[in-house]
């Protein structure tokens, strides 16, 4: 039986957290479907065409090292909605810390309710990937300081480039 597990964040940049999860998620399916959620009311960093590039930039030789088929999209609905419109029946959700845990089981719960037929699995993180957050690679970017341990290469030059602009 394939499996198609879908993977939702707003990946805004993409860090070695996300890859963590990623390295672990391409191994559970046949098929990933990475996901940024578009929301109207958030200005992020990057758009999401940028968004989708560093996605397929990084992500694409994990899974093929896995033999899983990667694809990479843009949804402004549910989770769950989405998950099911991509044929997804896991919803992968990478876990950090007890915060984390907290948030993620009512979401799952929530989800569950709406959408039974798709599975949430909790991924925890590593232990060098679990003080990553895109929040705080922004934030140390936008002031000048190496983000080059948080984010892959590629990632850490577009950074480099967008706060050079501003």
């Amino acid at each position: 039986m394939a499996h198609t597990a879908f993977y939702a964040g707003s990946f805004d940049p993409v860090t070695n957290g996300h890859l963590d999860v990623v390295r672990h998620a391409v191994r559970l399916a046949d098929r990933l479907v990475i996901a940024i959620g578009v929301h109207p009311g958030k200005a992020p960093l990057f758009s999401a065409e940028e968004r989708l590039a560093m996605l397929q930039d990084t992500c694409a030789s994990l899974a093929r090292e896995a033999n899983c088929e990667l694809s990479c999209m843009t949804f402004a609905d549910l989770v769950v909605t989405a998950a099911q419109r991509a044929g997804a029946s896991l919803l992968i959700r990478g876990l950090r810390d007890a915060t984390d845990f907290d948030y993620e089981m009512q979401m799952a719960g929530m989800n569950e309710a709406m959408a039974p037929a798709v599975q949430t699995v909790f991924l925890p993180a590593s232990p060098l990937a679990r003080p990553i957050t895109a929040t705080l690679v922004r934030q140390i970017a936008g002031m000048g300081g190496d983000v080059s341990a948080f984010v892959p290469k590629s990632v850490a030059e577009r950074l480099k480039k967008k706060f050079a602009k501003a």
